[in-house]
């Protein structure tokens, strides 16, 4: 416990205050952009000055790289994503340098939720801590030692301030533009909230712990690949859940998934056609989603089945069963893909139907993975990690990715005003998309301009918005914390198509005249 009082742990506090003065000038009542970046980078820095013993290591520079990589979806944009990802990597990064990062991705996986839990109250307990500690020491001496030792060198350095202003004109001018009651202003409850989350916030990277009851947690083994000798089956549950009844149960879910198979193969496919009074399309979207589910239920089922070193496991049979039904599983989502696929050709885009896109490939992934584990006899804890490694693969990817700028494209290029054919574009939703949906409300402008003496009434008022949006976007910009790459390259876009023209002869829907 005296360790709270040590001058690595008053050290600490120092550099969380400055971090939160730093936080105070980046983020308080500014946008979002590049200011995310440079505190994730500043957060990095005070970790490392905080643990000098991380430049022992021979891979000294191995870590911050991965780190640099892992915060650069904050340099393209700042997003929920991108936020996410940058503080994992960072408390992947400060766990490691104390040494408390284990080498199993499923077993980091589970310490960086038990640190997320931790983190909010981590400078909370360590200063209750510091309370117990002064305590024990002798709280008055310790309270006096701590203000005793400020007392000379602030007293001094009023009197050299001083002396200073006197003695040269500069120094005097800038005190003179020292307004106190200024000053005070700036101390208001909503910063001080500010500073007290920022400071909750940074404390616990410079001091990453893990909850106590997570160091108790005994640590998992890999699974013997020695298998037990089969056991009589004397109960229910052998009976029910035995070796016999999950053969059998394969048998018929695979019968089952075979008709399935073989009716989106005919009508998905195939072109066949359908029942009177059924479209495509409810066929595509009634059957996207719970063939998901379906197969969801078919992985859980397979795990629980073929468990490593169970008698199942080792039955040829029953792998050969378990490897038809699983390819099964992967033709079903790559079916809901295609449903998926065939719904929003007809009824546009959005983020949740792109959100399925993701979810149901790594569904399929999951699948495959799961064959790779049983083919390969490894664990499950195995498995784990290689669907983390997938997930976190794919976030990553997902977070350079324009979806809003990717769907604002793909519903005017399919809109029945540019295509003749389809659904009205719904230009509230790609308003809703903020300023990536810029370009393509240009093109859209531009094509209804084109006819819509006939077209479209509301033309005067989209593009009053849309001139507005512009001009907006452009003026939160002049900020250079609101920075960042995405959005430099759509000022470079604004830039070179420069203001809209009206053509000739709809001067009378131009706003203003």
């Amino acid at each position: 416990m005296t360790s709270y009082l040590t001058p690595s742990y008053c050290s600490r506090f120092g550099v969380a205050v400055l971090l939160a003065a730093l936080a105070d000038f980046l983020f308080y009542g500014q946008p979002a952009g590049i200011n995310f970046f440079l505190f994730a980078m500043l957060i990095a820095g005070a970790v490392v000055a905080v643990h000098p013993s991380a430049f022992s290591d021979v891979r000294v520079w191995l870590k911050p790289t991965a780190l640099l990589v892992a915060l650069l979806p904050l340099a393209e944009n700042v997003s929920l994503l991108s936020v996410s990802i940058g503080l994992a990597a960072l408390a992947v990064f400060a766990l490691s340098l104390t040494g408390r990062l284990r080498r199993n991705l499923a077993r980091i996986a589970g310490q960086l939720l038990a640190f997320a839990f931790a983190a909010p109250f981590r400078f909370a307990y360590d200063f209750f801590r510091w309370r117990r500690a002064a305590r024990q020491l002798g709280q008055r001496r310790i309270r006096f030692a701590a203000i005793a030792v400020w007392i000379m060198p602030l007293v001094l350095g009023v009197v050299f301030l001083a002396l200073f202003g006197a003695a040269n004109p500069v120094i005097e001018y800038w005190f003179s533009l020292i307004d106190l009651f200024a000053l005070l202003k700036l101390i208001q409850l909503p910063r001080l909230f500010f500073w007290l989350v920022v400071l909750a916030g940074v404390w616990a990277f410079l001091r990453p712990r893990l909850p106590r009851f997570l160091r108790r947690i005994p640590r998992l083994t890999p699974a013997a690949k020695v298998r037990p000798q089969a056991k009589a089956a004397t109960t229910i549950e052998d009976i029910v859940f035995g070796k016999a009844a999950i053969l059998r149960a394969l048998i018929v879910f695979n019968i089952l998934f075979a008709v399935q198979t073989g009716l989106d193969a005919a009508y998905l496919w195939g072109g066949a056609a359908l029942p009177d009074g059924l479209t495509y399309a409810a066929y595509a979207h009634r059957g996207a989603y719970p063939l998901i589910v379906t197969a969801l239920l078919a992985a859980g089922f397979v795990l629980a089945a073929l468990r490593p070193g169970s008698d199942t496991s080792g039955d040829r049979l029953i792998r050969t069963l378990v490897y038809a039904w699983v390819a099964q599983n992967i033709a079903l989502v790559v079916s809901s893909i295609l449903r998926l696929d065939l719904y929003i050709g007809i009824y546009a885009l959005t983020y949740w139907r792109v959100a399925a896109f993701v979810w149901m490939g790594l569904v399929a992934a999951g699948l495959a993975l799961i064959i790779a584990r049983i083919a390969l006899e490894k664990s499950n804890e195995w498995l784990s990690s290689a669907n983390l490694l997938t997930l976190s693969a794919t976030l990553y990817g997902c977070s350079f990715i324009n979806f809003a700028a990717l769907i604002a494209n793909y519903n005017v290029d399919h809109s029945l005003e540019m295509t003749g054919q389809g659904i009205s574009l719904d230009v509230g939703y790609l308003h809703s998309l903020g300023p990536a949906a810029l370009p393509a409300l240009d093109r859209f402008i531009e094509q209804q301009s084109k006819t819509i003496a006939v077209g479209w009434p509301s033309y005067r008022t989209l593009l009053a918005v849309h001139k507005s949006d512009k001009a907006r976007y452009r003026t939160a910009q002049e900020n250079w914390r609101a920075w960042s790459f995405r959005d430099w390259r759509l000022l470079r876009y604004l830039d070179r198509q420069g203001p809209f023209v009206v053509p000739d002869g709809f001067e009378s829907f131009v706003p203003g005249r």
